[in-house]
């Protein structure tokens, strides 16, 4: 995972679904979008795998070009 904090822009660090900063000390959510609309995906669970669905006509989108957004807990 490479995403950087909205806050220092030090490399967050992966914990429980989200990110953290050890720098700030704070939390994150992270919040999949498009890449190409940058809307927000449903996500999608089943039988242990993750899909990420673009409501606005993108249709499926692969876990590589989703863009994680950090968003403040």
């Amino acid at each position: 995972m490479d995403i950087n904090c909205p806050i220092c822009d030090r490399q967050l660090q992966e914990i429980d679904g989200g990110g953290h900063c050890d720098s700030c000390n704070q939390d994150f959510k992270l919040e999949a979008r498009c890449p190409d609309c940058h809307q927000p995906l449903e996500v999608l669970k089943a039988c242990g795998a993750v899909d990420y669905f673009c409501q606005n006509g993108h249709g499926l989108i692969s876990k590589k070009r989703v863009e994680f957004v950090p968003l403040a807990q």
